[in-house]
């Protein structure tokens, strides 16, 4: 783009009903199936039959699913989605790209396999300029489930480990974050210990996390800079100051290396370069190597009858001792040293998107049928979803200006449909309370915003968070994933004395 222009991003722009991302692929999937049975040319027949299970359930899903429903929960016209399932059409592959818009809703799973249902029409998994495209956010989020940092990691990571570190690994599954958060309230986990990040601001039901970690016994923060959750603490608190990955690392074995992995399940080097704020910062490796050689490796530890077992100091020392270990038990990362010394790093194996080979249960993708779902809004009530200004990044707040939206100089704004404002009886710049109904009956509430009238669609509205994370309830989160529901929160507007 020129200076002070603009690049065109879209051919197309739906505005789509906060929730209503199903209906669009269901509406999608019906169009193509429409045009096949008329043509005969739009399926890969060759692929489906193949490579696919339970096509017909899933067409019997479709031809019972109408248009006005589709159009409904979509708040779409059947024009503009079947305009753009004839882009498909006529397109030699298509990639769907998808980031938290669509995974925090009750219905977020089922939403995510009409994707998928969508793509395998026309055979578009395993081809050039085809698939699905999660954008994963940050290298932590890439990389964790790869290295084991789940809390559901299938049977052959756990064999893996134990071969490797000759020890027995613990198969009892864990809890995910919303889970962690219920322990805590409930008093059955009374430690707590973060690695990066700020788990206050970044959770849902702000003020039943905040009270949750305040029953634990320990709390323990290894962070990079200070932020709201050390100010929220258990019995005990520790803060472990620890570097960022832009500052520099050095170990007894020089100066370390350490590994990301992006959307696209690249794994490149990161070394830091910077001057550490001071010499006692210790990286979160160090700090993790240190603990470990404490609780496992020390004599007498109660620990230490089945630990695993590797130094812990030569880890510390040389982080390639560690992706040496790696490269021994996390599939594709065989000779792990040598390929990262590849410009740009290597691809981690793929097998849909290789050779067409999937890992279900019956070896083949399955298309799934799903009844539509859509958030049904009560009368006079909004569908809220939170979302981040330009000037932030997840939690961190650099700046009060959204540049994307007009906004200076603040963040306590929700953006609001102008006319659900006139029917509110609340004009554009008045100030309002937020309050969230769910089924609990518990009055959730974030004051003091301004109205911003903005061309979202009827009955939605948009706030930034971590300001209404407090309005996200806790147990309201997506079936199966168990992610919350942050994009998808009933709310009602009242105006401010």
């Amino acid at each position: 783009a020129r200076f002070g222009g603009g690049t065109a991003l879209a051919d197309d722009f739906l505005q789509i009903r906060i929730g209503g991302d199903q209906a669009l692929f269901q509406g999608l999937g019906k169009h193509l199936l429409e045009r096949e049975e008329a043509t005969g040319t739009v399926f890969d027949s060759a692929f489906i039959a193949e490579h696919t299970l339970g096509l017909e359930d899933y067409l019997a899903g479709l031809r019972g699913t109408g248009w006005d429903e589709i159009t409904t929960a979509s708040g779409l016209s059947k024009a503009e989605i079947t305009r753009v399932g004839d882009r498909m059409i006529a397109s030699p592959g298509t990639i769907v790209c998808w980031a938290m818009g669509l995974t925090q809703h009750k219905h977020s799973v089922a939403t995510l396999r009409d994707v998928v249902n969508v793509l395998l029409l026309q055979g578009n998994v395993g081809k050039p300029n085809a698939g699905v495209c999660p954008v994963r956010g940050h290298s932590n989020v890439q990389g964790d489930r790869t290295m084991g940092i789940f809390e559901r990691m299938p049977e052959a990571f756990h064999d893996a480990l134990d071969q490797r570190f000759r020890f027995a690994s613990p198969r009892k599954h864990g809890v995910d974050t919303v889970a962690a958060i219920r322990a805590m309230r409930d008093g059955k986990a009374r430690v707590f210990m973060g690695m990066g990040g700020n788990f206050v601001r970044a959770t849902p039901d702000t003020d039943v996390t905040e009270q949750a970690l305040r029953t634990t016994r320990l709390t323990v923060q290894v962070s990079t800079k200070l932020n709201r959750s050390h100010l929220v603490t258990g019995a005990r608190a520790l803060i472990l100051p620890a570097l960022g990955r832009t500052d520099r690392d050095t170990q007894a074995g020089g100066n370390q290396r350490v590994t990301v992995e992006d959307s696209m399940s690249a794994v490149h080097a990161s070394t830091g370069r910077l001057q550490p704020a001071s010499d006692q910062m210790r990286s979160e490796i160090e700090i993790v190597c240190q603990l470990a050689d404490r609780l496992f490796a020390r004599s007498g530890s109660p620990y230490g009858v089945n630990a695993p077992q590797l130094d812990w100091t030569a880890a510390q020392a040389d982080y390639r001792v560690i992706r040496e270990h790696i490269s021994a038990v996390v599939p594709g990362f065989g000779d792990f040293e040598t390929r990262l010394d590849r410009p740009g790093g290597f691809v981690l194996p793929n097998g849909p998107r290789d050779s067409r080979t999937f890992t279900t249960a019956t070896g083949k993708a399955n298309f799934t049928a799903n009844p539509l779902e859509y958030p049904h809004v009560p009368e006079g009530r909004l569908i809220l979803q939170t979302l981040r200004s330009h000037d932030q990044y997840n939690t961190t707040i650099y700046g009060k200006d959204d540049r994307y939206r007009g906004i200076s100089g603040g963040r306590r704004v929700v953006f609001v449909n102008p006319q659900d404002l006139t029917e509110a009886g609340i004009d554009d710049g008045d100030m309002v309370h937020l309050v969230s109904e769910w089924a609990d009956g518990v009055e959730r509430r974030a004051e003091d915003f301004r109205a911003v009238a903005y061309s979202t669609p009827k009955g939605c509205a948009a706030a930034y968070y971590p300001e209404t994370n407090v309005l996200v309830p806790l147990d309201s989160t997506a079936d199966v994933s168990g992610t919350p529901t942050s994009k998808s929160v009933v709310v009602r507007l009242e105006k401010a004395a």
